[in-house]
């Protein structure tokens, strides 16, 4: 068996591990941050349970830190108060970035977890299945310890050789995306082996699994080995430690063969992870800003790598650097060794520990600038500046670029930092709060709103189209993530308003004109962050199903979390919707009880066609009910 499906099968509570048949599996962890957590807490509060029925709950402040109005604050004291209420780890602005600290703090291997981020599998490299939903599915999980899925297939990445000195991590994952595309990874697991796996350190391994959600994969995961007990140890946890490893005869449904001596450092260009080529075909290219930290780069390692390239060197004039450490434990040890002092001198700024500029809460680049960036994507627009471009590099490219002022993979021989010391971290327990009282009283602000709820399935759904859409459709298009609307994560009605303004600025006028209708995509529409207000927001505008070639998985189960039918169709059926046409779901709600196509007729010409819709029998319920709350409140809390 290989590791993957050891672990889901020692956590197994339903189902079978048959790549795409829905499984439930008991969680051990799980995590929220700011962006996502007040709709999984305001779901989990309609619920009306106890103490969280998971081993470890957790909920971060990392997201909206920018507190330009009460909006953001307002949120992050309604969390903690919930937190309080229900027996859950509250982690203050300022500790650091979800991802970081439950990899250092909490990440045991062999156990399951799953966030309100896409990049919850940033933990697999601690040899645990982390998966990234939903804020309800997560809310479902504190309350019941119970996680559904599609089990997925497993890639096996067998990592032979040894990287170059200047070669890292990122253009490993980097090297994948080229390789397997942004959807390559769509319902399986990437699980990674071979002999070079050992010269990865543990927050290597942490920033490849943490780019696995760039692939659609449900996680990706590593064996455990004497690096990772090496990294415990630095946390002071090495009780944790436990080996997991595959079978020697271990099987796999896809290979994919990567010999690390053969890589170089790589970038990908705007607007999407996988536009991969090697970094000397952008030698020399002019940059504006250069920032160094996120989930996906923010290490000790990183951060210590990046000074000595910066130590005794200057930014260039020309040149914005920010730096933003992944945890307060991470900035401390910085400080105390001097090189936090090294960045300062060569003229970085330096953030507060948190996710800052990948997320678009600050630090927009120049208007048609160009951004080089140690962040997991680089969407258009999601930097805050719909016209620049954003390339993804490691980060030794981006400090040496820094320096230069341009592009530039051209190292001198005495940058190179030969091996991170293996410093105890320093430990501070004053960002964690773990207060419990169950009478504690929620503290509700003027800008949360209540969440949207669907409506039962009808015999037949009508409406027009409202939206045609391409490829590769992200939640950033589908409701933007930046410093302006980000405080708006627990107001629907207010984010609405936004939705597709970066697609089609006419789409919410549309929506309200013709009291919703449906979206038509191309091909992985949904892809990106597990943000559901991208299926709350059409759930709120009655958009009541959307037609696609294929879905990102988070997405999928968004949509129908919140009641909304994800229908599949093909070329032909693409082809089939005019703009502003008016439609009609013959027999719906038959199709989706008996388990058949869905015929789409366009009332206007009579023509036809067939989208398929295929469902578990727990998402069926979901859809007949109109969404998972209303299944949970007609059906009980243990649905």
């Amino acid at each position: 068996m290989n590791l993957a499906y050891k672990i889901l099968s020692s956590h197994l509570k339903e189902g079978k591990l048959v790549p795409g048949e829905q499984i439930c599996i008991q969680i051990d962890q799980t995590l929220t941050q700011d962006s996502t957590g007040t709709m999984a807490y305001l779901q989990l509060e309609a619920m009306e349970v106890g103490h969280v029925a998971v081993d470890k709950a957790v909920a971060y402040i990392d997201h909206n830190m920018l507190q330009t109005g009460f909006e953001n604050m307002d949120d992050h004291e309604f969390i903690r108060s919930v937190a309080k209420k229900h027996g859950i780890t509250f982690s203050k602005p300022g500790n650091g970035v979800c991802h970081q600290l439950q990899l250092e703090n909490f990440s045991k291997p062999g156990e399951t977890l799953v966030g309100s981020d896409s990049h919850t599998p940033t933990c697999g490299a601690m040899g645990m299945i982390a998966i990234g939903a939903g804020g309800l599915d997560v809310a479902v999980a504190m309350a019941t310890g119970k996680y559904y899925l599609q089990c997925p297939s497993v890639i096996q990445v067998n990592l032979t050789g040894q990287k170059a000195p200047w070669v890292s991590a990122k253009d490993i994952i980097l090297k994948v995306l080229q390789e397997l595309s942004v959807k390559g990874g769509v319902n399986k697991i990437v699980e990674y082996t071979g002999e070079g796996i050992a010269t990865l350190s543990l927050t290597d391994r942490a920033t490849i699994c943490n780019m696995g959600a760039e692939l659609g994969a449900t996680t990706s995961v590593f064996p455990t080995d004497k690096r990772t007990l090496e990294y415990l140890k630095q946390q002071g946890r090495e009780n944790d430690y436990v080996e997991m490893k595959a079978d020697a005869d271990a099987t796999y449904d896809q290979v994919l063969e990567i010999d690390m001596s053969t890589l170089e450092p790589m970038v990908a260009k705007p607007h999407s992870p996988d536009a991969v080529v090697p970094a000397r075909e952008l030698e020399g290219m002019a940059i504006n800003q250069v920032v160094i930290g996120s989930c996906t780069n923010s290490s000790f390692a990183d951060m210590m790598r990046a000074a000595k390239i910066l130590k005794g060197r200057k930014v260039a004039e020309h040149v914005s650097l920010v730096i933003a450490p992944g945890s307060s434990s991470i900035l401390a040890m910085l400080s105390e060794n001097g090189a936090l002092a090294d960045m300062i001198q060569a003229g970085a700024r330096i953030l507060e520990c948190g996710c800052g500029p990948c997320i678009g809460m600050g630090q927009a680049p120049l208007s048609k600038g160009v951004s080089l960036r140690t962040i997991n994507r680089n969407f258009k627009g999601r930097s805050g500046t719909n016209d620049a471009g954003v390339y993804l590099v490691s980060p030794e490219v981006a400090a040496l670029s820094a320096v230069k002022g341009c592009f530039s993979s051209m190292f001198e021989d005495d940058m190179y930092l030969e091996e991170v010391p293996s410093t105890p971290f320093i430990k501070n327990a004053n960002f964690f709060i773990n207060d419990y009282d169950p009478y504690t009283e929620v503290y509700m602000g003027p800008n949360i709103k209540p969440v949207p709820r669907g409506e039962k399935l009808a015999k037949n759904i009508q409406g027009k189209m409202v939206l045609k859409v391409g490829d590769n459709i992200s939640t950033d298009h589908i409701v933007p993530s930046d410093s302006k609307l980000l405080p708006y994560r627990s107001n629907v009605p207010h984010l609405a308003k936004f939705s597709f303004c970066k697609v089609d600025d006419q789409f919410y006028h549309r929506a309200i004109e013709n009291g919703g209708g449906f979206i038509v995509g191309g091909d992985n529409y949904g892809q990106g962050s597990s943000r559901e207000h991208a299926a709350l927001v059409p759930n709120y505008l009655k958009i009541k199903a959307i037609f696609a070639l294929s879905f990102a998985r988070i997405h999928r189960s968004n949509l129908i979390n919140n009641g909304i039918l994800p229908l599949i169709i093909d070329q032909v059926g693409y082809d089939f919707f005019n703009d502003q046409d008016e439609y009609v779901l013959l027999d719906v709600k038959d199709a989706v009880e008996n388990g058949t196509d869905v015929t789409v007729q366009n009332i206007n010409t009579k023509e036809t066609i067939v989208a398929k819709l295929s469902l578990a029998p727990r998402e069926k319920v979901m859809i007949l009910q109109g969404g998972l709350l209303n299944a949970i409140k007609e059906l009980g809390g243990d649905f």
